[in-house]
């Protein structure tokens, strides 16, 4: 009987050197809260749900502590585990390309083929990512890690995880996390901006209607697009070539069944994966350093840096148009891709100070080329720093 009892004694002991609450440290619950306040933010302040709900989810799993030693195999750094297979396709970076299919099978860039000049403005928003890449650099990372933090400022998530995953495999989560943050942040961050950097004599200008786009166009765009950003940037090819691909599959009127699939079944799939999964990488051992808070600190002033640009070089531009075509700088803050919630953004401050003036038609267009501006911006690091 004695020998039964220490048997069980001793079961019981090994049982509770694997619980969650044996192996539990603060980091573990500061993680856990900070997901359940994603979760919160999405629920409840509706910001992203589609990314932060997957995303804080994915923390809660990733911060259920267990005994590293066991050889469970149930954690997202262990290989061979279940999380880690899902995770495979954020460190290898096909996630990324498949989700730039969705979009461009999603994206109408009518409003970017009427008025072309709008693509200046998503170029402009990059100087938010070599802005970041500077300071970065000046913090003592070193060149690959500062590019990768740089991309924050692209309002890209798809982006940065996948130049990320090529230049800092290690601070990815850190990176990935940051800029999902702060695409759901954009109702937050964006507003004040604007309106400190624009009169409000600028904020009521009337933009003219874009012109019709022809079915010719919209099929020939996707192509013409491929053909002259992945001759300047190759490096740029597995984002800019789903983007496009994804675009002629929804444009070309013969493919409506892989069109829908492209931004309906599939990039829900991959979204909810990415989402989990990148949440799950923020196992606190890995992911609460310093580091992550300098990460974190930059993505935003990346963000910041790319809101401003955006509006400011609209003011710039505006000086060397005619009084009856000019810009409305309020759309300026949507050449970061975040897309469409930044243009939706230029539309709900812009209604502010006039019922009805609508922006969200142009404010589209650069908010698309920012999408297509941020790939390229990968695409230029990556040929620079591999």
């Amino acid at each position: 009987m004695g020998e039964f009892l220490s048997f069980i004694g001793q079961n019981l002991g090994d049982f509770w050197t694997y619980t969650g609450i044996y192996n539990a440290t603060w980091q573990h619950f500061a993680m856990i809260a900070i997901g359940i306040f994603f979760i919160y933010l999405a629920v409840a302040k509706e910001f992203e749900p589609m990314l932060l709900i997957p995303i804080g989810f994915g923390m809660l799993i990733g911060n259920i502590p267990f005994n590293m030693d066991a050889g469970l195999q149930v954690g997202i750094y262990e290989q061979g585990s279940v999380l880690n297979i899902f995770y495979q396709g954020v460190t290898s970076g096909w996630y990324p390309p498949l989700i730039f299919l969705g979009i461009g099978a999603m994206t109408d860039f009518s409003a970017l083929i009427s008025n072309p000049k709008l693509m200046l403005i998503g170029a402009a928003a990059q100087f938010g990512i070599f802005g970041a890449y500077i300071i970065a650099l000046a913090l003592g990372f070193d060149p690959m890690q500062a590019g990768a933090i740089g991309i924050i400022g692209g309002a890209d998530g798809p982006t940065a995880i996948f130049l990320s995953s090529k230049l800092a495999p290690n601070l990815m989560g850190a990176i990935a996390v940051s800029a999902y943050s702060y695409m759901a942040l954009v109702p937050v961050i964006q507003p004040p901006i604007m309106r400190l950097l624009t009169t409000k004599k600028e904020r009521v200008i009337r933009m003219k209607p874009p012109r019709a786009v022809s079915h010719t166009e919209k099929v020939m765009f996707p192509i013409v697009g491929l053909l002259l950003t992945c001759f300047l940037v190759p490096s740029g090819l597995p984002l800019l070539g789903m983007l496009f691909f994804g675009n002629l599959l929804k444009e070309s009127g013969v493919t409506r069944r892989l069109a829908e699939t492209a931004r309906g079944p599939l990039i829900d799939t991959i979204t909810i994966l990415l989402g989990v999964t990148v949440g799950a990488s923020t196992q606190a051992s890995e992911f609460l350093t310093v580091d992550s808070i300098l990460i974190f600190c930059l993505g935003a002033l990346s963000f910041i840096i790319a809101t401003t640009s955006g509006v400011l070089f609209v003011k710039f531009f505006n000086l060397f148009l005619k009084k009856d075509n000019k810009i409305n700088p309020l759309i300026g803050n949507a050449g970061v891709s975040a897309v469409p919630d930044s243009a939706r953004i230029s539309q709900n401050v812009g209604l502010e100070y006039d019922p009805s003036n609508y922006l969200l038609m142009h404010a589209m267009g650069p908010n698309v080329a920012g999408v297509i501006g941020s790939a390229v911006a990968a695409g230029i690091l990556l040929g620079f720093l591999l």
